[in-house]
């Protein structure tokens, strides 16, 4: 199946697809995303109707987005298209105070927040990222698609495989678990969320998907900022509790270091846009210097 999209330039800018798609990739290698040389997104997702796989790609000089789809999610993944490429993002009320953030949005003009309405699709690796190094989340992740993946539908580039169902989640035995370096507190809360997927599911608000996410052991505020950001492209959600994220807010908007407290209360000229600074100060490459070891990678496999 086939969509031709074109995105509102006079209201909202030049879109910039990859970017915009680019919090839903979980690392290098991601079972889920690829994207080509020429700019292409491939991306794969169990939706209401099934699995599905999209191919994303902007026609050249006519800033129309292409989508094409495969298998029994295909449709849903059309009909969503322009929500996951920010549709849906209100700039209203975003005023930049700060050189840092108006130079930052200005060289990503491109960047929406958008939403893939899969809630418990962006949990699991939410939880498998809890206090850990991405790269070892990021092997979980990998190696838990591997096994339990489904092959994606259609012609995509080899190795794509789609998130498994919640009862297939539910079924994980603690042995494989272990296996894919996941200790077994995350292993806990993601087997509990997914006995909870489909209410997680119909919460189309972000306060009210908030507080049932928060109502289960294991999911705090950064778990719940970061599955509202993707999920329901909620641009105020700040991932409070991120080991690296204040100080980056703090440098790029002070020339210090500073904590979740010191970063809320910088961020309190943006309310209403608050993970949308974030992000643009993330990608402007304002960060302190590194003056001690890396957090180490802790390999669970071999506890």
């Amino acid at each position: 199946m086939e969509r031709v999209w074109r995105p509102d330039v006079a209201l909202s800018g030049a879109l910039d697809v990859a970017l915009t798609m680019s919090p839903h990739r979980r690392g290098g290698g991601d079972p889920t995303w690829r994207q080509e040389a020429g700019g292409a997104v491939w991306r794969t997702s169990r939706t209401p109707l099934g699995p599905g796989t999209l191919r994303v790609t902007v026609l050249p000089g006519e800033g129309a987005v292409v989508g094409r789809a495969w298998g029994p999610g295909a449709e849903w993944m059309l009909d969503t298209l322009p929500e996951l490429l920010g549709t849906h993002d209100d700039k209203s009320g975003f005023d930049p105070q700060h050189d840092v953030v108006r130079d930052a949005a200005r060289r990503h003009a491109g960047l929406r927040i958008g939403r893939s309405g899969r809630v418990f699709e962006a949990l699991v690796p939410a939880v498998l990222e809890q206090k850990v190094v991405g790269r070892e989340a990021w092997r979980a992740w990998r190696w838990l698609f591997a096994r339990y993946g489904e092959r994606a539908p259609g012609p995509g580039p080899e190795g794509l495989r789609v998130f498994p169902p919640p009862e297939v989640w539910r079924s994980i035995p603690s042995w494989d678990w272990h296996r894919a370096g996941v200790e077994g507190v995350r292993a806990k809360t993601i087997v509990n969320a997914a006995w909870h997927a489909e209410k997680f599911e119909a919460a189309r608000e972000s306060p009210e998907l908030d507080r049932l996410l928060r109502l289960l052991p294991g999911i705090g505020v950064w778990t719940s900022a970061e599955v509202r950001q993707r999920a329901l492209g909620d641009p105020d959600a700040v991932s409070v509790g991120d080991y690296h994220l204040p100080s980056v807010v703090g440098w790029a908007l002070t020339g210090e270091k500073t904590d979740d407290a010191g970063m809320l209360r910088l961020l309190e000229p943006y309310a209403g846009h608050r993970y949308r600074v974030t992000r643009l100060l993330e990608l402007s490459g304002h960060r302190p210097p590194a003056r001690g070891p890396r957090m180490a990678v802790r390999d669970y496999r071999s506890f």
